[in-house]
């Protein structure tokens, strides 16, 4: 009798909380779509970004970059290098002049992005079996424009020595695979792995789609906890007829916010990807299974973060400030090796840094979730920490606006 009666007691504050919860949650739901400011944070930005970002970086790799050439050897086998080099994808000669000074003045006035010097006596060494020289200029205030005149040059210069050395053997009477393996003792293969076009959006985009997730989230949450704090209605969800406790009001507010970036994640790391050809060859549950702990982790530190935000323009600052921040400490445009141990306990503390690292390793290198098990527990860590931290945080406030409110 009385563990029947104790199992009729449990399953009435079941049901309760269930009620509770609810409440809070439908509540949330009909802030967030009443709110046009909140609605596009959290509605039509996740759509609007992605597709902004993606578009403007979709060439992903710079082709016929304009470079200048300056020719003082006038001869066949420069002619011939020239030719190689205009010819490659990467570069196209637009300017050929007679000096450097005057392909110096085109680089400044940025007509031309280098300058590739061949001097007088290239043709003369190289008949004489001597080392000639190529001076490249690059310009180094953009990597892209330096990386693509670097290739392009490189690879010309190479296979011209290749043949030259091709030239020299069959001279002495060295010829056919012989002469090929002493031209080329130590073969070069180039295999590029999970970005085999070397694009830029490739390399950056993934990490940048995670991001959109992290901190539209962020400032969503942070708006609506500003506008309650605003217009004094935060304690509306905590002192009404259902008693509702901290950890039911936690719990019915993240459900509102995790149910609509379940489809964000969807539509931003599934479709997204397929549409702009980006890397994509992880499977989609492990995305799903990584994404989950990823997105409670943000909801509860968003909610600890947003209870000391006094206003809703507050979260947009640290919004603006920290988006390149948490770029920069995730280890995607610069390595985690070199980033120093504080600010690297500092990126810990933040979803999005494993949020990133994990997403890249799935979806770009076709990782599984037991290969990202370090991200994964981590954001599962996160969640824990943070929910208590966010218990605590509304607690206080429950408690701050209570003596506000008495007195």
């Amino acid at each position: 009798m009385n563990k029947n009666k104790y199992k009729l007691l449990w399953l009435t504050n079941l049901i309760s909380n269930t009620k509770e919860s609810y409440f809070v949650f439908v509540n949330e739901l009909k802030t967030i779509f009443r709110d046009r400011g909140v609605v596009i944070i959290l509605v039509i930005a996740p759509i609007i970004y992605p597709l902004l970002y993606c578009a403007i970086y979709r060439n992903e790799t710079l082709v016929d970059v304009p470079i200048a050439v300056v020719d003082a050897s006038h001869s066949k086998i420069s002619n011939e290098l020239l030719r190689h080099l205009d010819a490659s994808p990467d570069v196209k000669i637009t300017n050929t002049f007679n000096n450097l000074e005057d392909a110096k003045q085109a680089f400044n006035e940025r007509k031309v992005k280098g300058v590739v010097y061949i001097p007088a006596d290239f043709s003369k060494k190289l008949n004489t079996q001597q080392q000639a020289t190529v001076a490249v200029y690059c310009d180094m205030s953009s990597f892209l424009y330096y990386r693509s005149m670097m290739l392009a040059s490189n690879y010309c210069v190479l296979d011209m020595n290749k043949k030259i050395q091709l030239e020299r053997l069959n001279a002495q009477g060295i010829t056919g695979e012989n002469s090929t393996i002493q031209a080329n003792p130590i073969p070069f293969e180039d295999n590029i792995l999970f970005n085999g076009g070397m694009g830029f959006a490739s390399f950056l985009m993934p990490a940048v789609l995670i991001l959109i997730l992290h901190q539209t989230l962020f400032f969503g949450i942070s708006m609506v906890a500003g506008t309650s704090r605003e217009e004094n209605r935060s304690h509306n969800l905590i002192s009404s007829k259902f008693n509702r406790g901290v950890f039911r009001v936690l719990f019915g507010k993240a459900m509102s916010y995790f149910l609509i970036y379940l489809v964000w994640i969807f539509f931003i790391l599934d479709v997204i990807p397929r549409i702009f050809n980006l890397p994509h060859i992880g499977n989609l549950m492990d995305i799903y299974q990584l994404m989950i702990p990823f997105l409670l982790a943000t909801i509860f530190f968003s909610m600890t973060i947003s209870v000391f935000f006094p206003n809703r323009e507050t979260g947009m600052i640290v919004f603006l400030f920290f988006s390149l921040i948490i770029l920069f400490l995730s280890g995607i445009s610069w390595p985690m090796s070199n980033i120093n141990g504080f600010w690297r306990a500092f990126g810990w503390l933040i979803p999005a840094t494993h949020g990133i690292q994990g997403y890249i390793k799935i979806n770009s290198m076709g990782a599984d979730i037991h290969a990202v098990k370090y991200e994964y527990i981590s954001l599962w860590i996160q969640t824990a920490i943070y929910f208590l931290t966010a218990s605590l945080a509304y607690t206080w406030q429950m408690k701050r606006e209570k003596i506000i409110r008495e007195t």
